[in-house]
């Protein structure tokens, strides 16, 4: 049997357009002129998808897509048709639980690929392939439970998602449990980690660029926008973008559009985006940072990921997970936890959350007698020092005054420092390096983290005999 999409407009024109494309994929259709003709055929048929026009003469297509979110036809993909340029409210259909939406003039090629994921989203998933991407996030915890709910239920749009969360508190799984999921799931997931590209070269990596279009650009090069072609674009830490990017960025992800550097016609893209970012990205808008445009636009529908110290029970789980991933990787069996080692992970906060946790277990796992690893393994006490140290350390780099109050600290110990400019100096080489591993020795990407500029952060690696 051929799959049946409803299209509800009042322009005879339109309909037979969209139908005629429509059964040339082998799609049947049936169409209704209004908002009531379109609720009674609802109750009389099962629809594979619905495409609907915002103006209707008895009521909106807004009004239709939340008839579908709220009833029985909760699972029917249906998208929205808007007039061109008419973003704000195709972005309320989306937040209504709108599949997605199509502008108008109809673009054939867009209507197409937008059937398509429709249509898969209505297909039989591998069962196993939904229990791997569920096992992504483990948890038992009740706000676990819940945001594997809302993974469920976004991953049946095409929606763009804003997933906030603390560093370390599982953003990214979260993104490749959404794309798994979902209609692209057959299809590339390719996460970009936007503090980590050099400023010179971010158009060049998101949009690609033509051989001879600059000095080194000796073949054409397809940037990420495009390699995600059909699957899912994942920007993380979507809030070191640099303004002008996200000027170009923002018109790439509306006009679906982009132009490699040198070419002289643009190429379309038909991608999901995916973003995160551990900052407050109100506060960053508010302050200037961050442009409300591109906001609005990637915070279609936001999800956010516990942090660990809001899901202590769940903690048990995790480190056998953890241990045994690690013990597997180097071909042993995982050692015990003991009762103490357990009690003293449970009442840790976290800060760094399950990738500090990974850390932890992964140098306990080395440091043990590969028997049992004991609280003494597990070095909690240096942990919390260091992280001291690096906040400290960051503060005095972007704040010289805040030095002042190192004296009132109790953290300057004369036996170990023969004054306190060598004990600055320790703490901020500290920082350095934990930015530069984390950025993994991306001078830019780092200086950005430490908030101080690229001359400032050569000038330190100089002073402190870091430059290689």
């Amino acid at each position: 049997m051929l799959p049946l999409a409803l299209v509800v407009d009042d322009e005879p024109d339109i309909c037979k357009l969209i139908t005629l494309t429509l059964q040339r994929m082998d799609v049947d259709c049936h169409t209704a002129a209004n908002l009531a003709e379109a609720k009674r055929l609802l109750t009389e048929n099962r629809y594979d998808f619905c495409l609907t026009d915002l103006r209707l003469p008895d009521g909106d297509g807004l009004q239709l897509v939340e008839h579908i979110g709220s009833g029985i036809h909760r699972d029917l993909p249906v998208a929205v048709i808007t007039a061109h340029g008419n973003m704000d409210t195709a972005i309320k259909a989306l937040k209504l639980g709108a599949f997605d939406f199509v502008s108008k003039p109809v673009d054939l090629e867009r209507l197409r690929n937008l059937a398509q994921l429709a249509l898969r989203l209505n297909r039989d998933r591998d069962p196993q392939q939904r229990k791997n991407s569920e096992q992504l996030l483990l948890g038992e915890a009740h706000n676990m439970h819940k945001l594997r709910e809302q993974i469920r239920k976004v991953a049946r749009s095409d929606a763009p998602v804003y997933i906030s969360g603390e560093s370390g508190s599982g953003k990214e799984l979260a993104a490749r449990a959404i794309h798994s999921q979902g209609a692209r799931a057959d299809k590339p997931f390719v996460p970009i980690n936007c503090g980590a590209i050099p400023a010179e070269l971010m158009e060049s990596e998101f949009f690609g660029h033509k051989k001879g279009s600059f000095t080194g650009a000796h073949k054409d090069q397809a940037g990420l926008l495009q390699s995600a072609q059909g699957g899912t674009l994942f920007l993380d830490e979507v809030a070191d973008l640099p303004l002008d990017m996200q000027v170009k960025l923002l018109r790439a992800i509306q006009e679906k559009r982009i132009r490699p550097i040198g070419a002289s016609q643009e190429i379309p893209i038909d991608v999901r985006i995916l973003s995160a970012t551990h900052k407050d990205l109100a506060k960053e808008v508010h302050e200037g940072r961050f442009r409300s445009d591109l906001y609005y636009r990637i915070n279609v529908i936001e999800i956010s990921t516990p942090p660990l110290r809001e899901r202590s029970e769940d903690i048990p789980l995790l480190i056998n997970a953890i241990m045994q991933r690690i013990a597997n990787n180097s071909g042993v069996t995982p050692p015990k936890i003991s009762t103490d080692a357990q009690a003293a992970l449970q009442n840790y906060p976290f800060p760094g959350n399950v990738r500090q946790l990974e850390n932890i277990l992964e140098r306990a796992f080395t440091l043990c007698d590969q028997q049992e690893i004991c609280c003494e393994d597990l070095l909690l006490e240096r942990d919390e020092q260091q992280q001291d140290r690096q906040a400290l350390a960051t503060t005095a780099i972007t704040d010289p005054l805040s030095q002042n109050q190192l004296e009132d600290t109790n953290r300057f110990d004369p036996s170990q420092y023969n004054s306190l400019d060598a004990f600055l100096q320790d703490i901020e080489k500290e920082a350095i390096e934990s930015a530069l591993t984390k950025t993994r020795w991306n001078r830019t990407a780092a200086a950005q983290k430490l908030g101080i500029s690229f001359r400032s952060l050569r000038y330190r690696l100089k002073k402190l005999g870091l430059e290689t």
